[in-house]
C-alpha cells in the first residue's frame, strides 16, 4: 500500500483521586469540553465525553502517532491543571494514576456512544466499581479489584 490507513476506536475510564466525586455537576459540562478539546489537541478525533462524579468514559479515534497511554497522561493532566488553576471547585483536583481503555469495533461504535451518554441513568443501577470489573472481566482481565490511590 502506498498510503496509511487507521482508524482505532478506544473507550477510555478513568476515576478521580481515591474515587471522590469531585466532578460536581456545576463543572462537568466545562471539564467534558475541555476533555474534549484537549482530545482533539492530541490529533484524536473525539465522539463522547461523559461520566459521573468520580469518573469519566471518553470514546475516541486514536491518533496512530501517539500512545494510549500518552494521550490520558495528557489530557488527565491538563484537565487537573485547569480545575486547579481556575478553582472550578474548593478541593484539591487530582485523577488516580491508571485508566482502563478498551478497542471498540466500528460496528460497536454506536452502542459505546449510547452506553456513554447514557451514564447518569446507568448508575443508578450499577455502581462505578462493578461496572469498571466488569468492563474488565469483558476484555479477558481476572481478578481484578478496584484500589484507592
Amino acid at each position: 500500500m502506498s498510503k496509511s490507513y487507521s482508524k482505532i476506536w478506544v473507550h477510555a475510564v478513568w476515576s478521580t483521586k481515591n474515587r471522590m466525586p469531585l466532578i460536581h455537576p456545576k463543572i462537568e459540562q466545562q471539564l467534558f469540553e475541555f476533555l474534549q478539546q484537549e482530545l482533539k489537541k492530541t490529533g484524536c478525533m473525539v465522539s463522547i465525553v461523559n461520566g459521573m462524579p468520580d469518573h469519566v468514559h471518553c470514546l475516541f479515534g486514536i491518533n496512530p502517532q501517539k500512545s494510549i497511554t500518552d494521550i490520558i497522561k495528557q489530557i488527565k493532566g491538563s484537565s487537573s491543571h485547569f480545575i486547579n488553576s481556575n478553582n472550578l471547585i474548593t478541593e484539591k483536583f487530582s485523577w488516580q494514576r491508571g485508566f482502563g481503555a478498551f478497542g471498540v469495533s466500528h460496528s460497536a461504535v454506536d452502542n459505546v456512544y449510547g452506553y456513554i451518554r447514557d451514564q447518569k441513568q446507568h448508575h443508578k443501577k450499577r455502581s462505578f466499581e462493578s461496572e469498571y470489573i466488569k468492563f474488565m472481566e469483558l476484555h479477558g482481565f481476572e481478578n481484578v479489584k478496584m484500589e484507592n490511590e
